[in-house]
Order: C-alpha cells, then sequence, then structure tokens
C-alpha cells in the first residue's frame, strides 16, 4: 500500500499558553488536492507550517511520503532530526506564500534559477535554462527579464510559484495565495493552480475562495478554534443541508466563491 504523501497524526501546536492546533489528524492522499477553510486564526496557516517544518509542532508526528519530517523515531528514542535529514524531507516540498518574498533586485528569471544555483548548484546557464522552462509554465516566459517592481501582484505570486516548481517538489503548499491580490489577479494564480492540479501535483491550500475548494480540491477541510472539524469531499461538505458551523462561516464571511454555493 503506498504512503500518503502526508500523514498528520494527533498533531498540537502551542504559542506560549496559547493551543492554537488540538489533536490534529489527517491524511493527504497522493496526486490530490487538499484545502483547509475555515475561519482567521483558526489554525490553517499554522498547521500548513507545520506540514513544512517552518513551525515546530509541540506534541504529534508528521510524515512526508513515508519518512518522518522533524523528528525520528518515538518514545525515548525519539530524537531530533539532523539538519541534512531535515533538508532532504523536507526537499519533497515547496512553498508559496501570502506575500511574494521576492528579490527586488533580481529579474523573475534571477528569482526562479537562484534557489537552482544555491541549492542545487546547478551552473548558471543550466539554472537559467530549468528557470525559463518554469516561467513558461506558469505563462511568464516573456517577463523573464523583469523586475518585481515591474510586475503585477498576480505575476508576481506566478513567479513565486515558478521559483517553488523549479526545485521539482512532488508536494506544494500554498498559504493563502490570492489573499493580497485584487479579483482580477486572482483568477491568474488560480489558474496556475488548476493547471497544477490537472497534472496530478500534490497540494495543500489554505484558502478563502471557496469557489476553488469546491470545484478543484478532492478533499475540503474545515477548521474552527485549532480543530479540525470535519473533512470529506467537497460535493459532502458544502452539500445542503449543510453542518451549521460552516454554514455560520459562509454565512459571515464575504467571499466571491461562496456565492456559487448558495
Amino acid at each position: 500500500m503506498t504512503d500518503p504523501a502526508i500523514r498528520i497524526a494527533t498533531l498540537s501546536k502551542k504559542f506560549g499558553d496559547t493551543l492554537v492546533l488540538r489533536d490534529i489528524s489527517l491524511e493527504v492522499p497522493r496526486g490530490q488536492v487538499t484545502c483547509l477553510i475555515g475561519p482567521s486564526g483558526s489554525g490553517k496557516s499554522t498547521l500548513l507550517r507545520c506540514m513544512a517544518f517552518l513551525e515546530e509542532p509541540t506534541s504529534g508526528s508528521i510524515e512526508i511520503e513515508g519518512e518522518p519530517l522533524g523528528f525520528t523515531g518515538t518514545g525515548s528514542a525519539r530524537r531530533r532530526q539532523s539538519p541534512a535529514e531535515l533538508r532532504r524531507v523536507r526537499g519533497k516540498i515547496g512553498m508559496v506564500f501570502q506575500q511574494f518574498n521576492l528579490w527586488p533586485h533580481m529579474t523573475a528569471l534571477g528569482n526562479v534559477s537562484a534557489a537552482l544555483r544555491r541549492v542545487r548548484g546547478l551552473p548558471r546557464a543550466e539554472a537559467e535554462a530549468r528557470g525559463m522552462a518554469q516561467l513558461d509554465k506558469v505563462g511568464l516566459k516573456e517577463r523573464a527579464g523583469h523586475y518585481p517592481a515591474q510586475l503585477s501582484g498576480g505575476q508576481q505570486q506566478r513567479v513565486a510559484i515558478a521559483r517553488a516548481l523549479a526545485l521539482d517538489p512532488t508536494i506544494m503548499l500554498f498559504d493563502e495565495p490570492t489573499s493580497a491580490l485584487d479579483p482580477e489577479l486572482t483568477g491568474e494564480v488560480l489558474t496556475v493552480m488548476r493547471a497544477l492540479a490537472d497534472e496530478g501535483m500534490t497540494m495543500v491550500v489554505v484558502t478563502h475562495e471557496i469557489g476553488f475548494a469546491a470545484s478543484v480540491a478532492h478533499t475540503v477541510c474545515f477548521l474552527d478554534h485549532g480543530r479540525l472539524l470535519f473533512h470529506d469531499t467537497p460535493e459532502k461538505v458544502f452539500a445542503a443541508p449543510r453542518e451549521p458551523r460552516l454554514e455560520q462561516f459562509l454565512d459571515t464571511y464575504l467571499d466571491r466563491g461562496a456565492q456559487m454555493l448558495r
């Protein structure tokens, strides 16, 4: 039996005395899209950051394609992974954030190829060839020589996606990738993400774009106050009559995509 892309078991996370994730268990199948939805402050982004070990869980475990992330062993044999072990497992993951985090002094191509040179040690020509291929994939080949300040927000986010894809991850994590964009620019980013989903990329997406979650996700997870209240197919999650807490969330959250569920 094939291991899931991500397996999370009884994961909890505290910041000081505040428990922000409570006993979460979840499996993300390979080749599928899992969307995390819920009100602000529900723990969605923290859960996603734990999946990349950008935040260290307080308890519980995470496996990436059958390999432990962050710690190995259990009980008294539990130990932190070495930096080399952690880098190897995290190398399977690409992440795209709310903010684009592009180097302002580098062109789009420079931003995409820099990691290939620094992390993979590729020669400039090879790194730039691979970088150009990824820019072409997100529809920005003609903008390769432009600097971030010369690109729209949607174009900058597509460069950030190309940068993550350039390192050949098998899993892509997206933390509200359209939250900083206006509606017109949101569409071009979601189009790229839909294309990745069609190609069979394993994706976990924190989003308030309910329409995207309903139409693209294989699994929708609803979080509230740090708990995973339920997860299922979009057809079951959004079916009427809906779970009362989700209905309340959709009624109070003015999301353009939520209207398609009415």
